[in-house]
């Protein structure tokens, strides 16, 4: 049995997909009180489960000096070390990809916009 329980509490990390979008915007606006999202909940790129729910994920914002960084969003069902290796692996992933999001802060701005538009719409 208590294999069972460690296993449950394993983290599991996954790209994002458009099927995930939906929670990982309730995660977002329980997190802050919202009814709709806004340009902080970027493009969701990394993303964190906890048995079967998402606990955290990363997301591709634009900060104060209008380049490309990332933020990220959790439940309280993280520890301080568990947020520190998702946080490490979210920064590797973003040095690995080259896309656009990744690469363009223009190109960002223009897709946050629209994942906004489109989530609130």
């Amino acid at each position: 049995m208590e294999t069972t329980l460690q296993h449950q509490d394993r983290l599991h990390y996954a790209e994002v997909y458009a099927s995930d979008i939906l929670e990982l915007k309730n995660l977002f606006l329980q997190k802050f009180n919202l009814n709709a999202v806004n340009e902080n909940f970027g493009i969701p790129f990394l993303l964190v489960k906890k048995g079967k729910g998402i606990v955290a994920f990363a997301s591709l914002v634009i900060n104060k000096e209008n380049q490309i960084d990332f933020k990220i969003y959790e439940n309280s069902d993280m520890t301080m070390n568990e947020k520190d290796d998702f946080k490490t692996k979210a920064k590797n992933y973003c040095k690995r990809n080259n896309s656009e999001n990744f690469t363009d802060p223009e190109e960002l701005k223009y897709n946050i916009q629209r994942m906004v538009d489109w989530l609130n719409g």
